[in-house]
């Protein structure tokens, strides 16, 4: 094996860490959430009620700051506790996300910020663009070993006079997420990108095939943008 190892030894690694902590942080966010929905659904007409078009962005406060008094009806004692908990645990994930994006935003933007000015790039994206690259993006040997790592290179599906090539599902899935992300940022803002789009259904082709083809383009501009020492 003549391959070199991601060096793990600067920025890239701490963005790594820290992007590790708010995925976390946003998987338990997001079940919270629901488990507070659910217990709203299900509450007393009362406590429903209170819930019925609560935004997302106030629910954690509105749950934590429920009141429950022993005594009371012990369902709704009960359910009022179990909501605060949940409510308290929300407000402390999202200071937690806050704290996370802030320390992101500084490291990404010090590290790449030519690929944070790429059309479609923000600051997730960029991270996990990064951290697929590593430290040393300069043992990746051509932007073809790049779109190889990302899972974009093409895979031959041709039979007989039909060519075609098929979805890669190899390589790294974050950082085929982030190419995704950013051709579905283009395929609606970017004017030249959705007239290529147009063009190409004209032709025959089928959206995931576009797809497909914008994040191996994709991938060609960004790994232009990867920082080298």
């Amino acid at each position: 094996a003549r391959g070199l190892a991601k060096s793990r030894t600067g920025n890239v690694e701490a963005i790594r860490a820290l992007t590790v902590a708010r995925r976390s942080a946003q998987s338990v966010r997001v079940k919270t959430m629901n488990q507070i929905r659910h217990l709203g659904f299900t509450a007393p007409d009362d406590l429903r009620e209170r819930f019925d078009g609560v935004s997302r962005s106030q629910l954690g406060a509105e749950a934590a700051g429920l009141r429950p008094r022993p005594g009371t009806d012990p369902v709704v004692f009960a359910t009022k506790t179990a909501m605060r908990v949940l409510g308290r645990r929300l407000l402390h994930l999202d200071a937690e996300m806050t704290e996370l994006n802030g320390q992101l935003n500084e490291l990404v933007a010090a590290t790449a910020p030519e690929l944070l000015a790429v059309f479609g790039v923000g600051t997730d994206t960029a991270a996990a663009l990064l951290v697929a690259a590593g430290d040393n993006p300069q043992r990746l040997r051509s932007e073809a070993a790049w779109a190889h790592l990302c899972g974009v290179s093409p895979i031959q599906a041709s039979s007989g006079k039909t060519v075609r090539h098929r979805l890669n599902r190899s390589g790294d899935r974050q950082a085929n997420h982030a190419l995704w992300r950013i051709a579905m940022v283009r395929m609606s803002h970017d004017p030249r990108t959705r007239a290529y789009v147009a063009r190409r259904l004209e032709e025959g082709k089928t959206k995931r095939e576009i797809m497909r083809i914008l994040k191996r383009y994709i991938a060609r501009e960004v790994y232009k943008t990867l920082p080298r020492d």
